[in-house]
């Protein structure tokens, strides 16, 4: 429908006092809803800047640069119709005449208005006793805040000296952290008022939770105590902050103290002009500016939103709440009178409190009434000594009468206190009861719940939330905590468990935006309450199963409809996406479903989505494939050069390996050619499993089990010799632990010469293929699994695939072997084999689908070739069979028309190939094991024979094994300046030769090094030089890093190396871990001198003070420093508190890095 506009001249000026988050929020929203074009927007913010995100004001500190922090870049702005918009940046408002309806501001400038909206936000509370004056003094509000400080923290005599946060709140934390990043910093200490940080957000259990994170990191915090008054020292009369005196008697030393106990909204224009503030028109400074449902002030055509506004007496701190505001004032101006009609005004409803932010390095998030069990006195504590048993599949979504679908199992309950230390777990349900109130106030104390906030809304639903719930009735809470993987869930529901009022959660927030959903509809709840506590995920969420309406961005009150309008209206990117609804720009915390929601939506729409392999290939692993295959490229520099977004990139952890795999798929090369051996993450680069202790596993081919008597005895021999510890294996295996490196080619000549070969237990290649004795011996036998087993592991042996593959073949239906869990699964008929495929164990396990029946031996194989080599072709990286045939259009009935009716016409290319590729086998132990040149590449040291342990040997059930890892992995920051040598002193050490690294430009080459008593790993990129770093992975005190692949960012060029344990990636130059702040490691300046590589470094003895493998050695000790005494109590373990009847009780593992890459 055509609109007629408003000429420019006729346009009514709507004055926006504030160019922050809000007012820029409104200013948007404005201008995309006044399709009339009625309006002309004008705006004066008091900063230099333009308006920028101050949620992530403490990014602010690792790149200096406030562009990074613009909500909307400059072209933006510059892009506006000056007839529309047009702003003022670093220019206050100082006056506000309401009745000639005009502002003033500091550069003489006199505005006109027909509306004013005021957006001036809050300034940061100090305490009376506290002077902005005093040197030292800081708050943490805006850029010149940080700037201040980071100018401040660099000045003779406060460089290196303690800071002090003072508040544990969401900006306390943001502040501390930011604090703790710096160097110039020593020492960071929180001073909180209340027990536990977060005590807005969280309750004690949740908060000790964060509180440990914020401890690890190394971060003092004082709880249960305030500041009374500054200490400092007089220098010409100027006051220098030098410590706070406590209201417990102590005195903590600092330099800096940055303020975050709350804010005050600036609300000194409103009353200078006459305004009421929330308290009167005699208000006292700082309660905010009166506005009411419409966002009204007492002056005509006079508007307040975000922080500056008291909307029934309540100022609101939080981002959300003033998008909100925002929302509302954009449509009343726009929406009320259209061509298409009249629209009632929307009204003000109590604003959603939920917050979900990453702080100090943890997920923290709290929904709907998250206090509500607070506020119900009379709790009542039972014990319930039961297992849970999982709920009948046919489960029916709970009747308006019924808790749980396993009411009818009888359970016992005891009311005594929870067992003592040792016993099981126990399930716990707590009861909140009608009664007084407890922490914070019961609706309607605060005038939220009157009978006027429950005025229908005209234009939208009216939002429910769980405050007005929780009075209702009696509620019940599930609680789940784990201290080691840092996680704590505490949910909220109404008593008879048909809806979720509230919680909050530590650690793993994955579920929030589905369950705030449910809180703010108020829809009843289709599972029992205990599965949203143990759950059963399936991975990422895709966001498919949630209703249009259901709010994806709390910051900016984005919809996951508003996204799938986004791509139907021709959005095709991400950042589009972010640009358009501003999705994302907030905190930050919504990316990751916002993604998964756009490619959804994309693919609905009928567009592609990119699988791209990584940041360096702008393709699918199966496009690179077809590219290697018809080009016949050989090497990684080939096809860098041919397919890479930048031809000299030296790529990543990602795509390395997934080419390595590509071309050991398609021409099977030794691994450790120079050409190859860049690109193989450390197990396949070493042809062996590494361990935690930076030993290896060594794993020899036993087919189908079948072993002579005369090879255990080699395996025995070879145990002994080498002080493994041995273990047969889930695949009919034995397997050699401890192995250390520079022992693994004489443990494999042994092997070889004893008849072993390499059983490829290191690769993503066939593992093995399982049987059962068969036909041989077992009186049911049908066919001959053990010679089906053996002829199909033989053929396959050392084929590289996107990820391992197994096999299983059962002579008869039993199914002993397990085939139906296997890649690929033969059970013998009386007819022939029945082919399953796709089968998966594991985490994640999938049944096995038959695929083809009463198969003649003779075509059995010719099935299987067809079947993995189109895995081969086609997988994604690292993508199991299982998620293969998942992801396939079409599914399993697709691949029987490819693989068994021929419907391409590629079985006889497919066949050819396989035939080739095993055609190419060789032994790549027997290799290296007759090559003394290779050899040398399993030193330990490339500068001495010496051997050091890294890890101290325990002795269990008769054998050796490494001493435990703690389970807490404490944040380790090591720098340069740790080291006490100034680095004046430093002195250029010869620590290799050129020929140690075998340098070559066919890709990177690495090797360790010891000075002293500390390990050192030296790397060499072509054309990028020589680099070294510690040895040591800071994370679990891994000597490992010169095993580890070396990567470039595509788009800084910075190198790095990643940690083959865990996956943290270390800069090359900086030390700096890219991709988990809790660490970082020492990097040293390197040269070459003739043929020698030298490192400038400090005496032995002050690097060891800092590195020394000694100092960093895990012992048996080790987990009961960090853990305390090592041992599981009822203190420490996992606990899940939930329901009586059928309460969930599900296991746990805490793990680290990214799985998709634990090779």
């Amino acid at each position: 429908m055509a609109v007629d506009v408003v000429p420019p001249e006729e346009r009514k000026t709507v004055f926006v006092v504030g160019l922050g988050m809000v007012g820029i929020a409104f200013i948007e929203k404005l201008l995309n809803l006044d399709t009339q074009m009625q309006y002309k927007v004008v705006t004066c913010g008091e900063e230099m800047h333009l308006a920028y995100n101050r949620v992530a004001l403490t990014d602010y500190f690792q790149h200096r640069n406030v562009e990074k922090l613009y909500l909307n870049q400059a072209d933006w702005y510059a892009a506006q119709d000056p007839s529309r918009f047009q702003f003022y940046v670093g220019e206050a408002v100082t006056a506000l005449d309401t009745e000639g309806h005009t502002v003033m501001t500091d550069k003489g400038r006199t505005i006109p208005y027909d509306v004013c909206v005021l957006a001036t936000g809050s300034d940061a509370t100090l305490p009376s006793f506290a002077s902005p004056s005093v040197k030292g003094v800081f708050v943490y509000r805006n850029i010149s805040d940080l700037n201040n400080l980071l100018e401040y923290s660099q000045q003779e005599g406060v460089k290196g000296q303690p800071a002090t946060v003072i508040g544990g709140g969401l900006l306390g934390l943001e502040a501390a952290k930011a604090l703790y990043d710096l160097e110039d910093v020593s020492k960071v200490s929180i001073v909180h008022r209340q027990t536990y940080p977060l005590s807005r957000q969280l309750d004690a259990a949740g908060g000790e939770i964060v509180l440990r994170r914020i401890e690890a990191l190394g971060v003092e915090v004082l709880g249960n105590v305030s500041p009374t008054a500054l200490v400092t020292e007089s220098t010409g009369g100027t006051e220098t902050l030098t410590g706070l005196a406590l209201s417990d008697g102590r005195v903590v030393p600092c330099r800096i103290a940055v303020f975050s106990i709350g804010i005050r909204p600036r609300d000194e224009l409103a009353r200078a002009a006459g305004l009421a503030c929330a308290a009167g028109l005699a208000c006292a400074a700082g309660q905010g500016v009166a506005v009411d449902d419409l966002l009204r002030t007492g002056a005509r055509d006079v508007y307040a939103v975000g922080e500056c506004a008291s909307w029934r007496g309540r100022t609101y701190g939080l981002i959300a709440p003033g998008v909100e505001m925002a929302d509302l004032l954009a449509f009343n101006l726009t929406q009320t009178a259209t061509p298409a009609g009249g629209f009632a005004p929307r009204r003000m409803n109590t604003p959603d409190l939920s917050t979900k932010l990453k702080l100090v390095g943890v997920d923290v998030a709290s929904f709907g009434d998250y206090f509500a069990d607070r506020r119900q006195a009379g709790a009542a504590t039972s014990t319930t000594h039961a297992v849970r048993t999982p709920a009948p599949a046919t489960s029916a979504p709970l009747a308006h009468d019924q808790q749980d679908p396993w009411r009818d199992r009888t359970v016992e309950v005891s009311t005594e206190p929870a067992a003592p230390s040792g016993a099981r777990p126990t399930l716990t349900v707590t009861r909140q009861q009608d009664g007084e109130t407890n922490g914070r106030p019961a609706s309607g104390e605060n005038g939220m719940a009157t009978a006027e906030a429950r005025r229908a809304d005209a234009s939208s639903p009216r939002k429910r939330h769980g405050h007005a719930a929780a009075a209702e009735g009696p509620v019940e809470t599930l609680t789940y905590r784990d201290p080691f993987g840092g996680v704590y869930k505490k949910y909220i529901f109404s008593a008879d468990g048909k809806y979720i009022l509230g919680g909050m959660m530590v650690g793993d927030t994955s579920d929030y935006v589905k369950l705030l959903s449910l809180v703010k509809k108020k829809k009843p709840l289709e599972v029992p309450p205990s599965q949203f506590i143990a759950g059963s995920g399936s991975g990422d969420d895709s966001g498919e199963d949630l209703d249009d309406d259901t709010q994806i961005c709390s910051c900016h009150n984005v919809t996951k409809g508003q996204i799938g309008a986004c791509v139907k209206n021709g959005i095709d990117t991400l950042n589009g996406i972010k640009q358009k609804t501003k999705a994302g720009t907030g905190c930050g915390g919504c990316v990751p479903l916002v993604t998964n929601i756009f490619k959804s939506e994309m693919r609905k729409n009928g567009h592609e989505v990119s699988n791209n392999l990584c940041p360096h290939f702008a393709m699918t692993r199966a496009e690179l494939f077809n590219v290697v295959k018809i080009k016949k490229l050989k090497s990684f520099t080939e096809i860098m050069e041919a397919s890479g977004v930048n031809k000299d990139a030296v790529g990543c952890e990602i795509c390395k390996p997934a080419v390595g795999s590509i071309l050991a798929s398609l021409w099977n090369e030794h691994i450790m050619n120079p050409v190859h051996h860049a690109n193989q993450d450390t197990n396949d680069r070493f042809m062996a499993n590494i361990q935690r202790n930076g030993t290896f596993s060594v794993i020899p081919r036993i087919a189908a089990g079948e072993v002579t008597p005369d090879k255990l005895i080699v395996l025995g021999q070879v145990a002994k010799k080498y002080g493994l510890y041995t273990k047969i294996t889930g695949g009919q295996r034995i397997d050699l632990f401890g192995a250390q490196k520079a022992d693994l080619p004489s443990i494999w000549k042994e092997l070889v010469d004893a008849g072993f070969e390499s059983g490829h237990g290191y690769g993503k290649a066939l593992r093995t293929v399982k049987s059962c004795v068969g036909t041989n011996w077992c009186r049911y036998g049908i066919g001959d699994s053990v010679g089906m087993a053996i002829a199909l592991e033989q053929r396959y042996k050392g084929i590289r695939a996107p990820h391992k593959f197994k096999g299983g073949v059962s002579g008869c239906v039993r199914e002993c072997a397990e085939a139906q869990s296997k890649d690929f699964g033969l059970i013998a008929t009386d007819k022939g084999w029945n082919i399953f495929i796709c089968g998966n164990g594991g985490a994640n396990p999938r049944h096995a689908t038959l695929f083809a029946t009463d198969v003649p031996p003779s075509h059995a194989i010719r099935i299987v070739d067809r079947f993995l080599m189109y895995y081969i072709r086609t997988a994604d990286k690292l993508m199991r069979t299982a998620r293969w045939v998942e992801q396939m259009d079409g599914g399993i009935e697709r691949l029987k028309k490819i693989l068994l009716e021929d419907e391409l016409g590629i079985c006889a290319d497919l066949e050819r190939e396989m035939e080739e590729l095993v055609g190419t086998y060789f032994d790549e132990w027997a290799v290296v094991a007759n090559d003394p040149e290779r050899q040398k590449q399993f030193r330990q040291f490339v500068n001495t024979p010496e051997r050091v342990q890294t890890v101290e040997p325990v002795i269990e059930r008769g054998q050796p094994r490494p001493a435990d890892w703690a389970k807490a992995a404490p944040s380790v920051h090591l720098k340069a300046s740790d080291i006490t040598a100034p680095k004046e002193t430093w002195q250029w050490q010869k620590l290799a030769k050129i020929a140690d690294l075998t340098p070559t430009d066919a890709g990177t080459t690495s090797a360790a090094v010891r000075y002293g008593e500390s390990q050192l790993a030296i790397f060499h990129v072509p054309r990028r030089g020589y680099f070294c770093t510690q040895q040591m992975c800071p994370h679990k005190r891994a000597f490992v890093l010169e095993h580890g692949l070396i990567g470039d960012d595509p788009n800084t060029g910075t190198l790095y190396v990643s940690c083959p344990m865990h996956k943290r990636n270390f800069s090359l130059t900086s030390g700096t871990c890219l991709n988990d702040d809790a660490y970082s490691i020492i990097a040293f300046d390197v040269r070459v001198d003739g043929d020698d590589i030298s490192v400038l470094l400090p005496d032995a003895k002050d690097l060891d003070a800092v590195i020394a493998t000694s100092r960093w050695m895990v012992t048996r000790d080790t987990a009961r420093a960090l853990d305390g005494d090592g041992r599981v109590t009822a203190e420490s373990a996992v606990e899940i508190v939930g329901p009586k009847d059928g309460a969930a009780a599900a296991g746990c593992g805490t793990g680290c890095g990214d799985k998709t890459l634990e090779w």
